[in-house]
């Protein structure tokens, strides 16, 4: 073993996966061949140590030149060494524990807390003994309040512990907000919601508070045993603003944002310039003039603003896909929390400044976009696919932008209940929706089609081809300082890479994708093996799901053969569930606290009135944009089932 003054060497076995694993491995053995069995250590660092260097030899990992006999005697060492960790930790008590467990290296801090669990020296110690060890040490609470049996034993202790400085509040966001934070946080159950209510307002208010973590107050949900009410979240909503204030007022931040401008002369539909990270986007006057038509209306939504790709999937939600190495890896999200990025921001920043010109535009030429969808449900639908009944009502034109808002979000949930009826059962009765008064499960809403969505599966073989093929961090998407790119798909696309241009270590990984069909050699270079599987597992990475009735009769039968494989799986509805995710956002809280819940607030009239008719003109600009993405996914579902009928006759 070493010395106590070395603790930095010490061994620590992380997981038989860990990359230093192979190095810490040499010297675990090493201290396993050494092992004296009659020599007892006393400090708990020693102890500690043994009982990772046991861990190593538990995980059977040994050096591949060790013999059955070397393996057999470092087992039977193994044994003795948790005999002598235990009895080491059995002899800890009041008198000797500060000296005992005294200059134990962080790394060592949590197997100190979990040895002494397993002693019984919480029982053993009486408070004062310990939590003055444990903080002279230098445990910290947080590492504390993650060992379940320690915060049992001194409870009380912890609980004065705990409201003594706001700060520790922290904890307790850690606990019941924070969604990535992977340490389980045990509270005192002494504490209780009125002192979580005290240390989370002194929280908001302290000079020393994380705007992170006041955005999780903000936008937790209200529980009264947490301490969140209505009162703390707009106080720390207050608060957030405050601090977001004064941090641009000293940082002038990255000038971003997105323009949109009418041409007179240009002849193209649409021009996109980019001036550092501002985007203008150009529409020319004569495309639009010469598409006024409902049908082209809707279709320049569709088509020319982009709000779907070529398969029809909405290109709003915040997908997993779209976040940064750095969005994924120091944004803090709560438990319940809509993870958005910066592609969400952008996508959904050019889409309202689209619809808001949009709405201007048709507006100057007399025609009211509400017009237009009520023309899709009621004229539209009936003549082109016999889909009777469905009725959509403008909004009033003397109404404020409050009422607007108000009705859109009505209709919006109607069209959507009839959409579900119809698609059901074939029709839709006026008399059954008139009788249904549940609200819209977006994530439930039904399709016309059977299995029109393909989803990966849940096995580790089809997450491990998307995440090596398009993640950015694949071991595969650096070979050298020239062949390297920000996946291994557009490595290999827009290189001409060889079988041996891959290092050593990699090449296993490209022998087992060859081996399952999705990489061939061709010995000039590694390319797909097959263009429909590549477009399909793309779909999947990026959006999360795959239009099966999108796909080429080989794509389907390439879709076929990967659901056979158990690769993928098929389900039927509306809208994906990243799709649903989205509209849950905006409208409700049924997935998500951060959301602006709009849909909610403006039905039971508790909407914000601060910033008086322009919010609300805002809302209504969003709740147009729902509704006509709504449109696009219902015409979509009308025209794929009416074409697959077609062809079945």
């Amino acid at each position: 073993m070493d010395g106590e003054g070395s603790t930095m060497r010490r061994i620590r076995f992380y997981g038989p996966t860990d990359l230093a694993m192979p190095l810490q491995r040499g010297r675990a053995i090493e201290i396993v061949e050494r092992f004296d069995p009659e020599a007892l250590p006393t400090h708990a660092a020693d102890l500690i140590e043994l009982h990772n260097v046991q861990q190593f030899v538990e995980a059977g990992l040994f050096p591949t030149e060790y013999t059955d006999a070397q393996r057999v005697r470092a087992k039977a060492h193994a044994s003795a060494i948790r005999s002598i960790v235990a009895r080491g930790f059995a002899n800890i008590n009041n008198i000797n524990i500060r000296e005992r467990i005294a200059g134990v290296d962080y790394d060592y801090h949590a197997d100190l807390l979990e040895l002494l669990a397993r002693s019984g020296a919480f029982e053993r110690c009486d408070s004062a003994a310990m939590l003055s060890a444990l903080n002279a040490t230098g445990v910290k609470l947080r590492t504390m309040l993650a060992n379940k049996r320690l915060v049992r034993a001194y409870d009380t202790q912890l609980r004065d512990t705990l409201v003594s400085d706001v700060r520790n509040a922290e904890h307790l966001i850690r606990k019941h907000f924070h969604g990535d934070y992977i340490n389980e946080i045990y509270l005192p159950g002494t504490l209780t919601p009125a002192d979580a209510r005290k240390l989370l307002e002194g929280y908001v208010d302290s000079a020393d508070a994380n705007l992170n973590y006041i955005e999780l107050i903000e936008t937790a949900p209200v529980r009264s045993q947490t301490g969140v009410d209505a009162k703390l979240k707009l106080r720390a909503k207050r608060r957030k603003e405050q601090m977001t204030e004064e941090f641009f007022r000293t940082n002038a931040g990255i000038n971003t944002g997105c323009e949109v401008r009418l041409s007179d002369t240009q002849d193209d539909p649409v021009k996109v310039e980019m001036d550092g990270m501002v985007a203008t986007f150009t529409y020319g006057r004569n495309w639009l003039d010469d598409t006024l038509d409902e049908p082209s209306i809707l279709n320049n939504f569709q088509h020319l603003f982009g709000f779907a790709d070529l398969s029809v999937l909405l290109i709003f939600p915040a997908y997993p896909a779209d976040l940064g190495v750095l969005e994924r890896v120091l944004a803090t999200a709560g438990r319940r929390a809509y993870r958005v990025g910066v592609a969400f921001h952008t996508a959904d920043m050019i889409s309202l400044l689209q619809t808001r010109f949009y709405h201007h535009y048709l507006a100057s030429k007399g025609i009211d976009l509400e017009a237009v969808i009520a023309w899709f449900f009621q004229e539209y639908l009936p003549e082109e696919f016999g889909a009777l009944n469905f009725s959509f009502t403008p909004s009033g034109g003397g109404s404020s932008y409050l009422q607007k808002a108000r009705h859109l979000f009505a209709e919006m949930e109607s069209v959507a209940m009839q959409f579900s009826l119809y698609a059901e059962n074939g029709e839709l009765d006026r008399d059954l929706l008139a009788i249904t008064s549940d609200p819209a499960l977006y994530k439930e809403l039904p399709s016309l089609l059977a299995g029109k969505y393909i989803y990966a599966g849940e096995g580790e073989e089809i997450s491990g081809i998307l995440h090596t093929i398009f993640s950015d961090q694949s071991g595969l998407t650096y070979i050298n300082d020239v062949l390297n790119a920000e996946s291994t798909a557009e490595l290999i696309i827009h290189n001409e890479v060889t079988y041996s241009d891959f290092a050593n270590y990699q090449r296993p990984v490209v022998d087992h994708l060859i081996t399952l069909g999705v990489l061939e050699d061709t010995g000039t270079r590694v390319q797909f093996a097959n263009p429909e599987q590549f477009l399909i597992l793309r779909s999947l990475f990026k959006t999360q799901a795959c239009s099966y009735y999108h796909l080429s009769n080989r794509g389907r039968a390439e879709a076929d053969s990967m659901v056979a494989r158990g690769w993928m799986t098929r389900r039927s509805s509306l809208l994906t569930p990243a799709e649903a995710s989205y509209y849950n956002y905006f409208l409700n809280k049924v997935d998500f606290d951060n959301g602006p819940e709009l849909r909610n607030k403006y039905l039971h009239g508790s909407q914000a009135n601060g910033e008086g008719e322009l919010a609300h003109f805002r809302t209504y600009i969003i709740a147009l944009r729902l509704i006509v993405a709504l449109v696009i996914k219902m015409n979509d579902e009308f025209r794929l089932a009416d074409e697959e009928g077609r062809a079945r006759d």
